[in-house]
């Protein structure tokens, strides 16, 4: 038998919920040696079976979430039969959210990611933070529920796509010492901009990875320490002129800094 250990998550719809679960539980053993096998819109017994079989093959869990009772006991009883290791998320909030309202579940797969106002609001929030992104379109910023300034490698484009996943739309611009800051920023509301920020070390380290992963060498002025300095005060400068408030994401989750800017901002609302 295969020595690596194997998860299978099964799902009736997209399995981001599974698969985030997973996840979050899988980074707590990084030392293990494991291969994930994802199976969506798993809907009928055979396909199940399939999936069951070949975990049996190996030393294996089945993650599952599905809101189809009847597949739920399908799975349950061949991972029983084919003596597989399983677990089953969802059932056992549906049945406390179940004794807590006092209604049944509607059993319905993939209402996560129905059609409605709030996927599409989403949609037209990613559509923008790529058409805003890196300072390509400064028309858009008067548009954006926030817009966020930075030198290179402070997160700009991570948090705005982020952000956009909450339905913020946003806009980044980078911050460049032989490059006047566009005066289309100093009309923009203040609430409504935010400096990003790093510490020099971890600037240094990142821009020379960026560096390795194109393929450049890493003692050019963009990795070089003086160079660092000198864009960090430029920036400093810029953010004192503007007097909007300044978030350095050195040791910050992408999340955590999301959470930050949804709070300064007061668009905590935009969370659903």
């Amino acid at each position: 038998m295969d020595d690596r250990y194997f998860i299978f998550i099964l799902s009736d719809s997209l399995g981001e919920t599974a698969s985030h679960v997973a996840r979050a539980a899988m980074n707590q053993f990084s030392s293990m040696d494991y291969v994930v096998k994802k199976y969506n819109y798993v809907r009928d017994e055979d396909a199940v079976e399939e999936i069951v079989a070949e975990a049996a093959k190996h030393r294996s869990i089945v993650l599952f979430t599905t809101v189809i009772e009847e597949l739920t006991q399908i799975i349950i009883r061949l991972c029983k039969q084919y003596g597989v290791m399983y677990h089953d998320i969802l059932s056992p909030v549906l049945n406390e959210f179940t004794t807590f309202f006092g209604d049944r579940p509607a059993r319905k797969p993939g209402t996560m990611y129905k059609l409605d106002d709030d996927y599409f609001e989403r949609v037209a929030a990613i559509e923008f933070a790529v058409k805003y992104d890196d300072g390509k379109d400064l028309r858009g910023l008067k548009y954006a529920d926030v817009v966020l300034l930075g030198i290179s490698r402070t997160s700009k484009t991570p948090l705005s796509m982020y952000l956009a996943h909450k339905n913020v739309k946003v806009a980044n611009v980078p911050l460049v010492p032989e490059i006047p800051v566009a005066r289309e920023i100093f009309q923009l509301p203040r609430n409504k901009l935010i400096g990003l920020t790093n510490s020099p070390d971890k600037l240094n380290a990142i821009r020379i990875e960026r560096l390795k992963a194109l393929g450049l060498s890493s003692d050019v002025e963009y990795a070089n320490m003086d160079r660092i300095l000198l864009e960090l005060d430029y920036a400093e400068r810029i953010y004192k002129q503007l007097g909007c408030p300044v978030i350095n994401v050195a040791n910050k989750a992408i999340e955590e800094t999301a959470s930050i800017i949804l709070e300064i901002t007061g668009l905590n609302i935009k969370l659903k």
